[in-house]
């Protein structure tokens, strides 16, 4: 823990970062396939000819959407990736390590291989509305499993996490044997991580509003983690109620995966990597590790969608693909550069 980290402090490496990363998404709002002109753009929806601003409805009703979409994604999973490393003990812990994957990934197969896709729920697709559902429930069986409910310890549920992450995926596998070719294409690309412009405004604001949430009470608690990764004991012995820390940050950090994963799918990487490389700047205080973690993810996976699609333009490559492609040697480099050591030394 940090004694010299002030409020004043705190708030002010919080703007920063958050200026930061609306430069960035600001900035990525202009790359893509197709070049639009700003100056085009704030003509509004029709161009004084009276034809239709394309520059408009590209910006307007896919970018800015998008990118919104990314920036909850990537705040998501790199905000519950800290906790759970926190909570669990790991750092190899991450937010697919529970089956929330595996369940979604189950809960896509069932709405497009059994219900088929064309339905859709208070204007929320088939996909979305299973995977969610889904990723939840899986998150419930793994809890129950793991003993979390009863003993407040949590060593248990990486065990049944693994265990349910492989019998999903079997499921999963089989699923997709028995799938039309039109029905592969279309999982397999969810599986591999898609960030999509939402048709639906207000499951976007909807899911925003979740995950910041989310980020704040998770941030009310950040004292507490600090606490709980020195030790539980030394945490009892300070007051804190483990039992329920640990429940509330379980319930909390599945709750804002399952809704990062059922709009996007499986982006990996976002919640191991960017914790950890937040950790190596700033140290280990939750107090500022869980916002800062958050808004980098958020700017890493807006960068990862700005890659996706102009690198193999005018096809999109899957955002899950970009992060894990950069993901997985970034690791390795922060790894080797801490000589074997994940964490900083307190």
């Amino acid at each position: 823990m940090n004694p010299v980290l002030t409020p004043k402090k705190l708030m002010f490496r919080i703007a920063v970062a958050a200026g930061i990363l609306l430069l960035l998404m600001f900035l990525c709002s202009l790359i893509g396939s197709k070049t639009i002109h700003l100056g085009v753009v704030l003509q509004g929806p029709r161009l004084e000819s009276g034809q239709a601003n394309v520059d408009y409805e590209i910006y307007m009703h896919v970018r800015i959407p998008q990118i919104f979409l990314a920036a909850i994604v990537g705040a998501a999973l790199a905000c519950a990736g800290v906790v759970l490393q926190a909570i669990l003990r790991n750092p190899l812990a991450d937010p697919y390590l529970l089956g929330i994957s595996s369940g979604a990934g189950l809960g896509t197969m069932l709405a497009v291989v059994v219900a088929g896709v064309s339905w859709s729920f208070w204007g929320i697709s088939s996909i979305t509305l299973s995977a969610f559902v889904c990723a939840l429930a899986t998150v419930w069986v793994v809890w129950l499993l793991g003993g979390g409910g009863r003993r407040g310890g949590m060593s248990g549920l990486l065990l049944a996490g693994v265990v349910v992450n492989a019998f999903l995926s079997a499921v999963i596998m089989f699923l997709n044997s028995i799938a039309q070719a039109g029905q592969i294409q279309t999982t397999i690309f969810w599986l591999m991580g898609n960030i999509t412009a939402l048709e639906n405004y207000g499951l976007l604001w909807i899911s925003g509003g979740i995950v910041t949430a989310g980020v704040l009470i998770l941030l009310r608690l950040s004292v507490s983690l600090n606490l709980l990764s020195l030790s539980p004991e030394e945490a009892r012995t300070a007051g804190v109620n483990v039992k329920w820390v640990y429940q509330g940050c379980f319930a909390i950090s599945a709750l804002i995966t399952a809704v990062a994963v059922s709009l996007s799918g499986l982006v990996g990487f976002v919640g191991l990597i960017v914790p950890h490389a937040v950790r190596l700047f700033i140290g280990p205080d939750h107090r500022q590790l869980i916002p800062l973690s958050a808004l980098a993810g958020a700017g890493f996976v807006v960068l990862a969608d700005a890659v996706s699609r102009t690198v193999v333009a005018p096809a999109v490559m899957p955002v899950g693909v970009v992060t894990a492609l950069a993901g997985g040697p970034f690791f390795l480099f922060l790894l080797v550069r801490r000589g074997g050591k994940l964490y900083t030394e307190r």
